[in-house]
């Protein structure tokens, strides 16, 4: 067996952050309200996909249908893809959605690659700063930004660039900036099952900036607060802090 995924099966945690085990104490954490936020009922969320549900041969086969595809908009957006400079447009659009939704083709071992280490440290480690962008489900246009993820180890340690690859498993179609902020936390928390974790997403939405209400300057905020940073305001203080010095 993997050992990266024999470590990633134990102790599962839930859709909210706790062991399995732990629901009784969760349900009296999550009855209260945290930092104004209104009490929602939410489905459960795959931390991460089990298995690819896109190959490099995928990308092949399928690449002719998705230039078609693009050819078809722009006919439909009144344009003539057979003008000069729109001749290799359908083609470029669809290698790069392609690269852009990338996160269809790996999974988490993919990402960890055994850099798991066992390593007796019990202060908080972050890695913050972190430039990210993916795609907005609704609207199929980019958000762009930065993600912070703090973490307090319990025995074990991931390689800190492993912590900055994380995330390229949620560059993907189906994101949302609430969700994809909690996919991160609870995939790290499965991997290496830490006293805590947070994660912290600052991005900007072409949806809001394009579009719509066409706010150009418009910042949105999510964050989430796993183990000790949800239960310890004091370590959540910590973090907070720390990730905007």
């Amino acid at each position: 067996m993997d050992p990266v995924k024999s470590r990633l099966e134990k102790k599962p945690v839930d859709y909210n952050g706790f062991l399995q085990e732990d629901k009784k104490d969760s349900s009296m954490a999550l009855g209260r309200v945290d930092r104004g936020r209104s009490e929602v009922s939410t489905p459960p969320l795959e931390s991460w996909r089990e298995e690819r549900t896109r190959s490099e041969e995928d990308n092949e086969l399928n690449l002719p249908t998705l230039s078609a595809a693009y050819s078809t908009i722009l006919r439909s957006l009144g344009e003539d893809p057979g003008r000069q400079g729109l001749l290799k447009t359908p083609w470029r659009a669809a290698t790069a959605m392609q690269f852009f939704t990338k996160g269809y083709q790996e999974t988490i071992t993919d990402v960890l690659n055994d850099a798991i280490f066992d390593e007796d440290h019990d202060e908080m480690v972050i890695v913050k700063d972190i430039d990210m962008f993916s795609m907005c489900e609704h609207h199929l246009v980019p958000f762009i930004g930065k993600v912070h993820i703090g973490y307090l180890p319990n025995k074990q340690v991931l390689g800190l660039s492993k912590l900055a690859r994380s995330i390229t498993l949620f560059f993907d179609l189906s994101a949302v900036q609430e969700r994809l902020t909690k996919q991160i936390a609870i995939a790290i928390t499965e991997a290496l099952q830490p006293a805590g974790v947070g994660v912290v997403v600052e991005a900007t939405h072409m949806c809001m900036v394009m579009r719509g209400v066409q706010k150009m300057n418009s910042k949105t905020v999510t964050s989430t607060m796993l183990g000790v940073f949800r239960e310890d305001p004091k370590t959540r203080e910590e973090f907070l802090n720390l990730i905007r010095s």
